[in-house]
């Protein structure tokens, strides 16, 4: 059965898209911590980080990275935390966060935003990846 990432990837389920290339898919937190929260993931459903291939891995990161640099330009932030804990989603996911504090990296504290924030910032965050 299918995740809801594979869904979202395969547009089944919406989602404000950042960034797309044959392998990796990124798209904003629709329960974000912080304005930019992003999941990145393997288009590849795979359970847990340390399970991808190492060619996967070192892709999964170079792509996160690049996300995390137009982020950075994209959100007034002090800087991009990543996390991976992979419980909630069976499918590898990396976030990354805005920071402001170390707070915005509870997952406690949620930040509520409408429609047209949430395509705002996607396109801001996309627009330094062109």
């Amino acid at each position: 059965m299918s995740s809801i990432f594979t869904k979202i990837i395969n547009g089944e389920i919406p989602c404000y898209k950042i960034a797309e290339n044959a392998d990796f898919f990124a798209f904003l937190d629709i329960n974000p911590n912080a304005k930019g929260h992003t999941l990145v993931i393997p288009k590849k459903e795979v359970n847990k980080l340390f399970d991808l291939d190492e060619e996967t891995y070192k892709g999964l990161m170079n792509f996160s990275r690049k996300v995390a640099l137009a982020i950075e330009k994209a959100v007034p932030c002090r800087r991009v935390g990543m996390t991976v804990i992979g419980l909630e989603v069976p499918h590898v996911h990396v976030h990354l966060i805005p920071l402001h504090s170390m707070q915005d990296m509870s997952f406690q504290h949620k930040v509520n935003l409408n429609d047209d924030e949430f395509r705002s910032i996607a396109k801001n965050i996309s627009s330094f990846l062109a």
